[in-house]
């Protein structure tokens, strides 16, 4: 059996996961962009590796058993790389794709990116790639960011619900799937937080945790391309930005699943225990 193939190592859920493994006492190969970023872990090397270049992505998973494969950071392209990335773990002799997706994961899915995430997993499908998928909601640890400068979350999310996840327990689950992926090949997992929550009470929990005021402004979808004006994104990352909010008002992120407490043995982190420990 040959070791495993952690991606994102310096990224924030990558980085999780590969601790986690390494606490285990598992051999593994660590990939990042920039390898020499990477944390030192027992039993871990490091390698440098971009999606969008085949040969070193093969040179990278070569050996691996299994592997973890983190979505490329938001970019233009970045389909185009995920699809080089899973044909490169292909011809590389990988036995096993773990990829991190993205609940609801649709061809007509309301959140653009989601779109992005159904190609890449039927990409990996056609690829003949044993896999399994792991479709996590928002982040919890991404909320308290969404609020200004002012404190004021805003967004078309109307009244809709979110049942964001928090990164441990994601990374908790996508280690017990990379320590045993034999018992969920094929697998699609929904990994969600315990609760749907508004976003007027994601306000309150911050609100309640920081003693700072914190709302929620509902704005309409033209207020929200206009809000974001400022930042000078381009358009497909404003659209992205704006349609998170839109996929909640439309009901899409607010189905609670049980994905999290089957692969980790234990309740999904609430909203109020992460901003708790500090982690949001």
């Amino acid at each position: 059996m040959g070791f495993i193939v952690t991606t994102g190592a310096t990224g924030r859920l990558g980085g999780r996961v590969a601790a986690l493994l390494a606490a285990a006492g598992i051999e593994q190969r660590l990939v990042s962009r920039q390898a020499d970023r990477v944390a030192p872990l027992a039993g871990a090397t490091a390698v440098s590796a971009e999606y969008g270049d085949p040969g070193a992505v093969r040179r990278a998973l070569e050996g691996a058993s299994t592997v973890l494969f983190v979505s490329a950071s938001e970019s233009a392209d970045r389909l185009d790389r995920h699809r080089t990335f899973v044909d490169a773990a292909r011809d590389a002799g990988v036995t096993h794709l773990v990829y991190i997706s993205f609940y609801g994961a649709a061809p007509d899915a309301t959140f653009t990116l989601a779109r992005d995430h159904w190609v890449t997993e039927q990409h990996i499908r056609a690829s003949g790639l044993p896999f399994t998928f792991l479709r996590d909601n928002l982040y919890a640890d991404f909320l308290p960011g969404m609020a200004g400068e002012d404190g004021v979350i805003r967004g078309p999310a109307g009244q809709g619900r979110v049942a964001a996840v928090a990164q441990d327990d994601i990374a908790e689950a996508a280690a017990a799937v990379l320590l045993d992926p034999g018992a969920h090949e094929g697998a699609t997992y929904d990994l969600t937080g315990p609760q749907a929550l508004t976003l007027d009470e994601v306000a309150a929990a911050l609100t309640r945790a920081t003693g700072r005021t914190i709302t929620y402004h509902p704005e309409t979808v033209e207020e929200a391309y206009e809000s974001r004006r400022g930042y000078n994104a381009p358009g497909w990352q404003v659209a992205a930005w704006v349609s998170t909010y839109e996929a909640i008002a439309a009901g899409e992120l607010e189905g609670v699943s049980d994905g999290i407490p089957t692969l980790t043995g234990h309740p999904a982190t609430t909203f109020e225990e992460l901003l708790a420990k500090g982690q949001g």
